[in-house]
């Protein structure tokens, strides 16, 4: 690709800094455009790459620079005086995020407003065009309206590190640390964090491949699909019937242990569900956090089998979910006080006894099967023991609801797509039916909710009623529509997107005022609207019949 473009550019008479982009696909690349500017994308080679420019009379006399745009500058004012570069190793590896305004399906989402941006951790490299500046006489964060005229382009988050996957995990730190509230706000962050995980639970040396995107966001869309079923409070109260039932029958005699049990957790019952919900809730956050526990458990006849102590697993959870204690910050954005306490005291009597009994982190399945023994280990005495053994009970009881996660994982097919050996991407082929893939973009983003007898704007954006100027209007007053058929176009962001008919019918009325040109809202009606069936409502004490029905299913194999 360098040797093409140089070519390219001495044939056209090149005399400034440029860009030229190409698309990679696995071991091949094809040209797409060039551009006589620095372009966006010139921050991430400039943290791999200083140029340094030698006089060829004494190469003694010398300068280094780190910025292209500095590059640019000299040669538009030194031209041809200005003698060839040598590129020098920087950093060994960077990567960029590129914050955009789109929603989880990564479509466009216009018009937000972004009012609070968290400041950048160290190591983070923000490029956010003075979007997140604080004004300078208040202090107060600036108030910023992501527009939608031109680019959906916020920002560029980068990092640098020792290799690839140094870099890759400063990502997911910077990520994972950002905090961009708003309001009707939309961005792919959690999306970057979700595929960031992914790679650094597969590997980030993979192939890059224009195939992927698509059906990545397909598989996302069956883990929303699937986790929308569950109810993880309804798992847990299920899960101290359980327990209850368990030890009544072990201790007929004693009602106290199944009632102390009960109590103790009762004590866990946020410390569980809270992140199990955040994951349930966003597909993106639960497709990283699937991909970084792959190792963590296995299926055996139905069964999830833990290979890592669940407590070590939940509090790297709550790292994960950026919800590790932070006295400073909102009850509500951090686990809470109690629950940190219990799970604190949980770690450290499991980082005793693995001492105490010589094992490794990673030897868990090793532990459990020592606590089967009835004979004392560790040089303990048999009193210590049994403590030891009832006490190892206590902080692993409910800590099984976790494998539920794993379960939506292997119902979905999850690591089916995933990085060979050769670094070749595996895309499983249903993921590339397209069918199963727009119906996944709406799993993703559900369409805005609408009366039987309208039909509302899909996002924000300007309204066009035709394919272009002098073309006569895709729908009028009084037509039949089938279902499929063009409505309308919104552009967002420079791209136009034709709307098709979600259902077929008649126009009864055109409701959007101004023609073409015109500003909608998502969700705002611009047609009312006969359809040819009628629509039957879902009953929602069906769906949580439903949900309970498969809560339960899962349950099983968990417990």
């Amino acid at each position: 690709m360098e040797e093409e473009s140089e070519r390219f550019g001495r044939a056209v008479g090149l005399d400034s800094a440029s860009t030229f982009e190409c698309i990679v696909d696995r071991d091949r690349h094809f040209f797409m455009e060039v551009n006589t500017r620095i372009q966006v994308e010139h921050r991430v080679t400039e943290l791999c790459y200083n140029l340094k420019f030698t006089n060829p009379k004494d190469k003694n006399d010398f300068f280094v620079v780190e910025s292209l745009v500095e590059a640019m500058a000299l040669l538009a004012r030194h031209k041809e005086r200005l003698p060839k570069p040598e590129r020098l190793v920087r950093f060994n590896a960077s990567v960029e995020a590129r914050l955009n305004a789109t929603d989880d399906s990564l479509s466009p989402h216009a018009g937000g407003m972004i009012r609070y941006w968290s400041k950048p951790i160290d190591g983070e490299i923000r490029d956010d065009q003075g979007i997140s500046m604080l004004n300078p006489d208040t202090g107060i964060f600036v108030k910023y309206k992501v527009a939608g005229a031109y680019d959906s382009n916020i920002a560029l988050l980068l990092t640098k590190g020792e290799d690839r996957r140094d870099s890759y995990e400063r990502m997911s730190e910077v990520i994972r640390s950002t905090t961009l509230r708003g309001s009707d706000l939309a961005t792919n962050l959690e999306f970057h964090y979700g595929l960031v995980n992914w790679f650094l639970g597969t590997n980030v040396m993979a192939k890059p491949t224009t195939r992927f995107v698509v059906p990545y966001l397909t598989l996302v869309g069956t883990l929303k699909e699937e986790a929308n079923k569950l109810d993880p409070v309804f798992a847990f109260l299920q899960m101290k019937k359980h327990y209850a039932k368990l030890l009544a029958e072990q201790f007929p005699d004693d009602p106290k242990v199944a009632k102390n049990m009960s109590s103790l957790l009762d004590r866990k019952g946020t410390l569980i569900t809270r992140p199990m919900e955040r994951l349930l809730g966003d597909p993106h956050l639960l497709s990283g956090w699937l991909s970084m526990n792959t190792k963590n458990f296995r299926i055996d006849n139905g069964k999830v089998v833990w290979l890592r102590n669940p407590l070590g697993v939940l509090n790297d959870t709550y790292d994960y979910l950026h919800m590790s204690f932070r006295p400073h910050k909102p009850a509500a954005e951090v686990i809470w006080g109690h629950d940190n306490e219990l799970l604190q005291e949980a770690l450290s009597f499991s980082r005793t006894l693995r001492e105490k009994l010589g094992l490794q982190r990673d030897e868990y399945f090793q532990l459990c099967e020592l606590l089967q023994k009835d004979e004392p280990q560790g040089g303990m005495d048999a009193a210590t023991w049994e403590q030891v053994r009832s006490a190892h009970f206590g902080y692993e009881a409910g800590l099984e609801l976790l494998g539920m996660l794993f379960l939506v994982g292997v119902n979905v097919k999850f690591w089916d797509l995933r990085v060979e050996e050769d670094l070749e991407i595996t895309i499983p082929e249903y993921l590339t039916d397209p069918d199963l893939q727009a119906r996944m973009k709406k799993v993703l983003v559900p369409p805005p909710a609408t009366k039987a007898d309208e039909i509302v704007s899909v996002c924000g954006g300007m309204y066009y009623a035709q394919e272009a100027p002098g073309m006569p209007a895709f729908v009028e007053e009084g037509m039949h529509f089938d279902k499929g058929q063009p409505l309308y176009i919104i552009e967002v962001m420079k791209m136009f997107n034709k709307v098709n008919a979600p259902f077929s019918g008649t126009i009864d009325k055109i409701l959007i005022q101004g023609g073409d040109g015109t500003i909608v809202q998502k969700g705002q009606p611009l047609f009312k609207v006969t359809p040819d069936e009628k629509f039957v409502e879902v009953d929602p004490n069906e769906i949580e019949r439903e949900k309970r029905t498969l809560t339960t299913k899962y349950l099983k194999a968990v417990l």
